[in-house]
């Protein structure tokens, strides 16, 4: 995982600005050993009840209209959790005052944004990803658009 502002790359940001608004990670190595067990365990602990796998290549029927339905600034009325399996993503994530936390995961990386929390998700330039998801809801979430984003939104 990856981290900095958006604003200001180049200024000092830690896991503790993704912890003050509720953002957990942590990193699972794929492969090196079966993710299933850390996998229930969080499950059991934040009260996930089921699991799917979902991926995204460029070959994805739809992919730009899929992109485009996370890229607006949203939230969920459930948390977001995901275990990226292969490939990589970027999730803007709102912090306590209000700036864009960057925050690019890859293989290996467990995160949660917590619901009610705004973010946006983007793939990145090789536009492939696969992820396991936990929901608290068998019915999954939808996105939640956010009406009135700061100027700074569509950076």
């Amino acid at each position: 995982m990856h981290i900095s502002w958006l604003d200001h790359q180049d200024a000092p940001i830690s896991t503790d600005d993704l912890a003050a608004v509720g953002v957990y990670h942590e990193r699972l190595e794929v492969g090196a050993e079966d993710p299933q067990p850390a996998l229930d365990r969080i499950k059991r602990d934040r009260g996930y009840v089921t699991q799917d796998i979902i991926e995204l290549r460029p070959d994805t029927p739809n992919l730009a209209a899929i992109g485009d339905r996370f890229a607006g600034e949203h939230l969920h009325t459930d948390d977001e959790v995901r275990y990226v399996l292969e490939g990589a993503g970027i999730f803007d994530i709102r912090s306590a005052d209000d700036r864009w936390i960057r925050v690019e995961v890859a293989a290996g990386d467990l995160l949660i944004v917590p619901a009610h929390l705004h973010h946006r998700f983007f793939l990145t330039e090789r536009q492939q990803i696969r992820c396991v998801r936990l929901f608290k809801d068998s019915a999954g979430w939808t996105p939640v658009y956010r009406q009135s984003a700061p100027a700074d939104a569509a950076q």
